[in-house]
């Protein structure tokens, strides 16, 4: 198993082999599959796997449309981004028969808004998306989104937020009590304007070393995934993940099949071995997340279910997933992102 870690070297290495047989090529995000299963899936199949990774859905989407369409065969992509990827012709149709495990996706996964019918993709992981909190060093309240958005000036300086537009957005959008696709200018300009102001605050922008900068004290709050920040805790016993008040990002990541996938007939392989209960068990042990596949308990870790990041308190808000605004009201919630990043 080939691991790289840029699209770019993805790209020079894949031109002579994308087409090879005995081929797939994966685009993932970062540390989200054990080594040890891809080297299982490849004795079993004979089948040599290529893995290019990103940092966020809108990452994956923007490598895609700039010249990976044709080189991957498969992604995963958040929920809402497959919604985005199919209305974009950027996925590729799972015919009835194709996948002989599609029965295992559990029923309450089966037909989700985003892909009626599984059309275009299986589960892979479910989860939630707030912030941890080094209660060593802060011991105020945690669960409240005042932390990342109007923190005290003990934390000015000490938070990290993920590079991810969809997910800080949608926790902005709980924290101000707005919808996440407002298209009234009054509640779009004060979200701007809390957000720059939010920002003097913030550290660092980083989605790919979130557990890590808590882990080694470099900042005391971090937007976080739940999976990471339960890896987090395991380093760092005072770390603790939040189930702010005002709500929190819920989501499902999917493995999708691309068009013009060069290795389309292996993808359908490795997507139904990921619908294998004991493989897609594997992954949340080592991810520790969710699961959207039945009769894989058995497999799991037993300390997955008492995890306190997959047990929101009575105190915590909603969950919410991501929405997907029209053309011209995402076009303004680009124009704040990009506000905030520059």
């Amino acid at each position: 198993m080939k691991l790289l870690t840029t699209s770019a070297m993805a790209l020079a290495l894949l031109a002579n082999t994308a087409t090879a047989d005995g081929e797939l090529v994966v685009y993932h995000w970062f540390e989200y599959m054990p080594a040890e299963l891809l080297e299982k899936f490849e004795t079993e199949t004979g089948i040599n796997v290529t893995m290019d990774t990103y940092d966020s859905n809108e990452a994956m989407l923007a490598s895609l449309k700039a010249g990976g369409m044709g080189t991957y065969d498969v992604a995963v992509p958040g929920d809402y981004m497959v919604k985005i990827m199919a209305g974009e012709g950027l996925l590729d149709t799972i015919a009835d028969g194709e996948l002989a495990n599609k029965g295992n996706i559990a029923p309450e996964w089966a037909d989700p808004s985003f892909d009626p019918g599984r059309a275009h993709s299986i589960p892979y992981q479910w989860g939630s998306t707030a912030f941890a909190v080094d209660t060593a060093t802060y011991t105020g309240d945690i669960n409240t989104t005042d932390l990342l958005f109007n923190p005290p000036a003990e934390l000015s300086g000490k938070i990290n937020m993920l590079d991810s537009q969809g997910e800080v957005m949608a926790l902005a959008s709980l924290h101000m009590g707005i919808p996440q696709c407002s298209s009234d200018r009054d509640q779009l300009q004060a979200l701007n304007d809390m957000l720059q102001a939010a920002k003097t605050h913030w550290a660092s922008f980083n989605s790919d070393t979130s557990r890590e900068v808590l882990v080694s004290g470099d900042v005391t709050v971090g937007m976080i995934y739940d999976g990471f920040a339960a890896k987090a805790r395991a380093e760092r016993d005072t770390i603790k993940y939040a189930f702010p008040m005002q709500g929190y990002v819920v989501w499902m990541d999917n493995v999708v099949l691309l068009k013009d996938a060069p290795n389309r007939a292996n993808a359908l392989i490795f997507m139904d071995f990921l619908l294998q209960p004991e493989n897609i068990a594997a992954v949340s042990n080592y991810a520790r997340y969710g699961l959207g596949v039945t009769r894989a308990t058995e497999f799991l870790d037993p300390e997955l279910a008492t995890a306190p990041e997959a047990n929101p308190p009575a105190t915590a808000g909603k969950g919410a997933f991501i929405e997907v605004c029209d053309q011209e009201t995402q076009a303004v919630y680009d124009q704040i992102w990009t506000n905030l990043k520059n």
